[in-house]
């Protein structure tokens, strides 16, 4: 009940913020110009996504309060960073040194508190040792970087957060850990208030502020959780990647094809597969729509496999490869998968 109470309430509290957000960006003249990597052709405000990283950060310590010993001090002051430089960003645009710098900060303030990806047992027993620093450390900055790299299109990235945020309601449910499932509701809530006046054509923006904030949230949701309740732990870090599977997936084929091809990967382009999709015809509706039903479907499979197995195994392997495969399959009958893109 105090789930559903507490999305309801941030969801009306985050559309009415994204409004405001919107009337102050176009009178202070804090709109997107489209520019030769655009997919979109006229002004638009930006910045939208301070009001979802204003619902979550503000809603965490009382969820914390409510959920006793559940606070993390590292994620509440790498979020806080994150934001505010993301902020920042969107109105002065920072040098990606300092960005990167930020979210370096954030990824070890985070690490400090709640320690790493270590000794994980799925795949019969893996351990990560002193590597996992290393591996957390990069898994942070590139869920910040891949979040922001994919908002690129009316909806995406709004439609990504709504799905995930449910995704970690539905997870934190069934392992009985209030603090995540509430978590998960004002994620999902406040996504879906700026999802609605960023639906197809947009009305306003997330801007770096929101996406980088979501990457980086997401990317510390399983360090989170199993401060939450470590009895899960092996579930966390498999549900962190397979509930934004096909943004990390674009995102890392992408660079990976440009880096194979000597590309330089830290200029800015349009050829993430979602970009590729609406250079090829398609509309940004339908390429949102796509990659929302993907990653709905994953999700609730991951959600079946641990409501009915009290684990993610191996059977979720085939899912993975069936549902990638399809948006291959897309890109190669659109040909655009290889394609060099102008």
């Amino acid at each position: 009940m105090i789930g559903s109470l507490l999305f309801i309430l941030v969801g009306c509290i985050s559309y009415v913020g994204i409004a405001f957000a919107r009337r102050v960006g176009l009178r202070r003249d804090l709109v997107a110009i489209p520019n030769e990597r655009s997919l979109h052709s006229t002004p638009v405000p930006h910045g939208g996504g301070v009001v979802i990283a204003l619902c979550c950060i503000l809603a965490y310590p009382l969820i914390s309060y409510y959920a006793v010993n559940t606070f993390s001090w590292g994620y509440f002051t790498g979020a806080c960073l994150i934001a505010f430089v993301s902020y920042i960003d969107d109105v002065r645009h920072l040098s990606f040194s300092v960005r990167l710098a930020a979210q370096s900060l954030a990824a070890t303030l985070l690490i400090a508190d709640l320690d790493t990806w270590h000794g994980i047992t799925m795949l019969g027993g893996l351990q990560t040792g002193w590597w996992a620093y290393l591996f957390t450390f990069l898994w942070i900055v590139w869920m910040v970087n891949a979040y922001n790299f994919m908002d690129g299109i009316d909806g995406l990235a709004g439609l990504q957060s709504v799905i995930a945020g449910l995704g970690w309601f539905g997870l934190g449910y069934m392992l009985h850990m209030p603090a995540l499932y509430l978590f998960g509701s004002v994620i999902a809530a406040s996504s879906l208030g700026f999802l609605v006046q960023n639906w197809p054509p947009a009305k306003i923006f997330m801007g770096d502020v929101g996406s980088a904030f979501l990457g980086y949230t997401f990317a510390a949701l399983p360090l989170l959780a199993r401060h939450m309740a470590s009895a899960a732990w092996d579930l966390l870090p498999i549900a962190a990647v397979l509930f934004v599977w096909f943004f990390l997936f674009d995102s890392i084929f992408t660079r990976a094809r440009r880096l194979l091809r000597g590309d330089n990967v830290l200029v800015a382009h349009r050829e993430h597969l979602f970009q590729r999709l609406v250079s090829s015809g398609l509309s940004h509706r339908t390429v949102t729509l796509l990659y929302g039903t993907l990653s709905v479907l994953l999700s609730a499979s991951v959600l079946l496999s641990v409501a009915y197995r009290s684990e993610i195994g191996l059977a979720m392997f085939p899912v993975v490869f069936v549902l990638t495969g399809v948006l291959i399959g897309l890109c190669l009958a659109r040909g655009v998968l290889f394609r060099r893109v102008a």
